[in-house]
């Protein structure tokens, strides 16, 4: 059952951020984490600067680099199951979810504010190994409206609306590893020339 961030009068302190827990169980958690270390991960590219947090896209990959969206290798077969139950969360059809990227964050390694890229749409996150906190902040006049959301360890949360395209997000440095595996939609229109 999905969760929606609220205040204490039930109002969503977010429109369009929802979270459910235990997406998965201990088993399939370990299983998941040791596919993701399987992979040939590697740090995250931006303009020429290397992340702490290692990587990899399937489906689709952004060039941050060179700002354009190309088609990657499919998403592996073990990720498809996943892929149905982040799908049945949010509401939305399996194939919508195109996009895969498998994330490690190191002990020290973060992620800064950022919105995911317009190409994309709907964003499905699944949080495994340590507990993080995912910070959001919204710019008004006198500065940024602040707010956060516990990730608990297999726990799923799903952007789309208000907090996917109008509020940024962030995690902190972490103290413990934690691995994620995020799946997206694209946005209509994203799709390049030739598909």
């Amino acid at each position: 059952m999905a969760t929606l961030f609220t205040d204490l009068f039930d109002t969503p302190v977010i429109p369009g951020l929802s979270s459910g827990e235990d997406i998965v169980d201990r088993e399939e958690e370990a299983d998941l984490i040791a596919r993701i270390d399987a992979e040939a991960l590697s740090p995250f590219r931006f303009q020429g600067w290397l992340g702490k947090r290692v990587t990899r896209s399937f489906g689709w990959h952004y060039d941050f680099d060179g700002g354009a969206l190309a088609e990657g290798e499919p998403l592996p077969k073990w990720l498809l199951p996943l892929r149905r139950r982040a799908a049945s969360f949010a509401d939305l059809g399996e194939d919508t979810l195109e996009q895969a990227l498998l994330i490690r964050y190191d002990p020290g390694a973060g992620i800064g504010w950022h919105r995911d890229r317009p190409v994309f749409g709907h964003v499905v996150g699944i949080s495994l190994g340590a507990e993080a906190t995912m910070r959001f902040r919204r710019r008004r006049p006198d500065g940024f409206l602040r707010t956060s959301a516990p990730l608990a360890q297999r726990s799923i949360y799903h952007m789309a609306g208000e907090v996917r395209h109008e509020w940024e997000h962030s995690i902190a440095e972490m103290d413990e590893t934690r691995w994620s595996v995020t799946f997206r939609s694209l946005a209509n229109g994203a799709v390049p020339d030739g598909r």
